[in-house]
């Protein structure tokens, strides 16, 4: 899609109340439109290119302050201690009483993206989430790069992309390296925060026992859940 169509899809979003997905267009066709003003040699051109791009940048800047926020604020409605080895603490045992249909537009912000584990727990997560949200239509996920091996976690995550995308449900992933903090965001107003992020799982050892593939059996390490509701995010 050129500068024009991504833009239009993100006013589209906007206007509709996903703001997850209208920030990701906003700032893709951003992008676009800088690098047409690099090449653009016609001054008036470049004038109404700068203007389109202060005002599309202002609106993306609204929207990422917004998201921001909701990661600081909000009432806690509830804190769960896990205790090391404990069990009985999957995704959906944890959290799942807050997924639903209108949550239309998920935020995981999570850094560590590189062992194959760490790609078990994002699959595990987006299973329970799609399957207990019927409505969703979007998760932006931000992780770190992998350093010592870029190209395996690109194309894991191209894997997973693609996969979603038969289900009609766009991933869009975006890196940055100073990431630290984990929390997911759902669009119908709650904020999930782990101490761990998505990786709270010890290993299955021997390999193949009970928790390989359902997590309520699963040893945990010793982290903190803190749940909070925020107004909803549109």
């Amino acid at each position: 899609m050129n500068a024009k169509e991504i833009l239009m899809k993100a006013v589209v979003c906007d206007r509709s109340g996903r703001i997850i997905q209208a920030l990701t267009h906003y700032q893709d066709g951003i992008k676009i439109l800088m690098d047409l003003v690099n090449e653009e040699t016609d001054a008036g051109r470049k004038k109404v290119y700068h203007s389109r791009i202060k005002e599309y940048l202002d609106r993306a800047e609204q929207i990422k302050e917004r998201i921001s926020r909701f990661g600081h604020s909000g009432s806690l409605l509830h804190n769960i201690s896990i205790e090391d080895g404990a069990t009985g603490y999957s995704y959906y045992t944890l959290f799942g009483k807050y997924l639903s249909n209108e949550v239309q537009e998920v935020l995981i912000e999570e850094p560590y993206l590189i062992e194959r584990y760490q790609f078990q727990n994002l699959i595990n997560f987006l299973e329970v989430i799609i399957k207990n949200c019927a409505d969703l239509k979007f998760v932006r996920l931000v992780t770190k790069t992998d350093n010592k091996n870029p190209e395996n976690q690109m194309i894991t995550l191209d894997n997973i992309k693609a996969d979603l995308s038969l289900r009609e449900i766009t991933l869009h992933f975006t890196f940055e390296d100073t990431l630290h903090d984990r929390k997911i965001l759902l669009s119908s107003g709650y904020v999930i925060k782990i101490g761990r992020g998505l990786h709270i799982y010890k290993p299955n050892n021997p390999r193949y026992t009970l928790g390989m593939c359902d997590y309520d059996f699963r040893k945990c390490l010793q982290t903190d859940v803190d749940i909070l509701r925020i107004k909803k995010v549109s």
